[in-house]
């Protein structure tokens, strides 16, 4: 045997044993001695390989060596203690996140995921996910003739059989017959136990109350992504999060509006707007203490089953993404910057000639030319009447630095910020264009020269009922489990205190005398006292940018009860064919009052039974 042993100088020693190793025939004691003298030979040390495999060593202290100091354990420990601390931390933070269903956005659309229900604040449904099925068929298994496969199609699809069969017969596969079919009418084709016949599963939203919630609940699109209202904003919280596409869980998207009380006032508003023949309205109803949207219709509206099938134009909210100048229905809150500033106070007189100029512009009241002069005239007679004229020369005593800051302190320019996507900003003139133009001044004191959005006119006649607080208008409750226990609530906001409760009380007052023996008393309801304003504004022409004679917007405001306020209701109607607030408005709130009156379960006023 040849051993050759390679040292560090790359010299090589070689050792020869002579030996024969053959199964056969082996000498064990020359074998043994001659591995004795290879073991007993060891290379001299400059012959030992420089790379040696190092080992690891244990520090001494953990070998029982030596110790460490006190100081350098109690360091060990509490890093340890600190890093389990976190991880637990961040563990309580994601089961908390979990529970209330924070969930991360989808990144992409799953058509077969179902997304959460979305219900009303009764639990009544007004979205929600079904399967349905396509049915795609394979003429060339078919084990039947094509006559034969149509007929017994046809009652299932609710088809001729002669339309089914010229469709078997363009071509031998993947020929779609239907795109919705229910899980009744799959079962009866799976019945029909026929090769060739195909059926894919997937999701569909269905609108049970179609029209009637259009605005506020949206709809989704072919990709299934929310496109408008609340299948839009909470587009998170109406996605599980699980992987399986037949996951479902029962948790359910609520809303604050009521679907009884939507009902009465998409009618009104129909009516409303067929009456006077005008080109589109809004009816809006909240709960000013803390901004819950209770009813919301705008006209013309659109089916979300069949949202492909109407114009864009319809698709919109417009209560909240069109702006107008909201004319005398502002009145209300300029009497409360005078009221609020020490610039008036409501008994205090001013006189109304009927008509003034202002610089280069007339100013006059709406019913000049028959009324004329009113002359003088306390605060609370000059907001009964509506007067133009009366509420230039109170807002004339306050300083239009001042005023302007007021202005932007109720938010005019800005957004309300209700949880409802697409909502656009009011718009407001420059400081120094108001502050040096006398007529910007002028026309903010009846409520034009600026504008905002039907969703904000609310949010600001809120301020009045609540006792002086702004708060955000919302209409997501929270998610609730098909036993109704609510399980993550909604972002309501914080409250901005404004005006005073005092301020608020005397200006809800006037607004009583407005209903009672003014401009609004077609919004009077027997035994319940109401306060109110109407608006009847000018609109701009958008060609000559100069206000239109013809086209008007008219409104209503009103509050209830006014002996302690709580509920807001506000109509308006675009371009009326003739008519003002208190004709065309008022009439339309009163009928809402009532239906809340009869669903809040509102007592009548005690001073109004006396």
């Amino acid at each position: 045997m040849l051993n050759i042993i390679e040292g560090a100088s790359g010299d090589r020693v070689r050792m020869v044993t002579k030996m024969t190793r053959s199964p056969r025939s082996t000498d064990p004691i020359r074998y043994s001695e001659s591995m004795a003298k290879l073991r007993h030979h060891r290379p001299s040390p400059r012959h030992r390989r420089p790379q040696q495999r190092r080992r690891w060593r244990v520090p001494p202290f953990l070998a029982g060596k030596a110790h460490p100091s006190k100081s350098r354990l109690w360091l060990v420990w509490a890093i340890l203690v600190a890093i389990f601390l976190g991880l637990g931390v961040r563990l309580f933070h994601l089961q908390v996140r979990n529970a209330i269903a924070e969930e991360p956005p989808p990144v992409i659309a799953n058509t077969t995921l179902p997304r959460r229900a979305i219900e009303d604040r009764n639990g009544n449904l007004l979205a929600l996910d079904r399967p349905v099925y396509e049915l795609y068929a394979h003429p060339h298994l078919f084990e039947r003739s094509l006559a034969d496969m149509a007929a017994a199609l046809a009652p299932v699809l609710d088809r001729p059989p002669a339309s089914i069969l010229a469709q078997l017969s363009s071509a031998p596969s993947g020929i779609r017959l239907a795109s919705d079919l229910s899980q009744t009418k799959a079962d009866r084709v799976a019945a029909l136990k026929s090769d060739g016949l195909e059926t894919i599963r997937h999701q569909a939203r269905l609108y049970p109350q179609a029209e009637l919630m259009a605005g506020v609940v949206g709809f989704v699109n072919a990709d299934r992504l929310g496109q408008g209202g609340v299948e839009a904003s909470q587009e998170i919280l109406l996605r599980p999060r699980a992987t399986d596409p037949y996951f479902r869980d029962d948790l359910r998207v609520r809303l604050t509006l009521d679907a009884r009380l939507q009902r009465v006032a998409r009618k009104i508003l129909q009516e409303t707007v067929t009456r006077v023949g005008a080109k589109r309205g809004a009816l809006l109803a909240m709960d000013a203490r803390d901004g819950a949207m209770l009813a919301w219709v705008v006209e013309p509206s659109f089916d979300p089953n069949r949202y492909n099938e109407t114009d864009l134009e319809r698709l919109k909210n417009w209560a909240i993404s069109d702006w107008y100048e909201p004319g005398s229905t502002f009145k209300p809150l300029n009497v409360a910057i005078a009221l609020e500033t020490g610039a008036a106070r409501p008994d205090d007189s001013f006189y109304d000639a009927g008509r003034i100029q202002i610089g280069e512009w007339p100013v006059q009241n709406f019913d000049y030319n028959f009324a004329g002069a009113r002359g003088p005239q306390t605060v609370t007679e000059i907001l009964r009447d509506s007067s133009n004229v009366g509420m230039v020369r109170l807002m004339q005593e306050v300083d239009r630095q001042a005023y302007y800051e007021w202005l932007q302190k109720l938010g005019i320019g800005d957004r309300t910020g209700i949880d409802l996507p697409f909502e656009i900003s009011g718009q407001l003139k420059s400081e120094e264009q108001f502050v040096y133009s006398p007529i910007e001044a002028a026309t903010a004191a009846f409520g034009q020269g600026f504008t905002l959005t039907p969703i904000q006119m609310l949010q600001l006649q809120a301020i009045l009922a609540n006792g002086g607080y702004k708060v955000t208008p919302y209409t997501l409750v929270g998610l609730f489990d098909s036993r109704g226990r609510q399980r993550w609530q909604g972002d309501r906001g914080d409250r901005e205190r404004i005006f005073s409760e005092t301020t608020t009380r005397q200006v809800i007052d006037m607004m009583e005398e407005v209903v009672r023996d003014g401009t609004g008393t077609a919004a009077q309801i027997p035994g319940y006292r109401i306060a109110g304003k109407t608006g009847t504004a000018q609109k701009v022409n958008p060609n000559t940018g100069s206000y239109s004679t013809s086209a008007s917007i008219v409104s209503f405001v009103g509050i209830l009860p006014a002996e302690d306020p709580r509920y807001v209701v506000l109509a308006v109607i675009d371009e009326p064919d003739g008519g003002t607030g208190g004709s065309v408005a008022a009439p339309a709130v009163r009928s809402l009052i009532e239906a809340l009156i009869a669903i809040e379960n509102i007592p009548p006023s005690a001073i109004a039974e006396e």
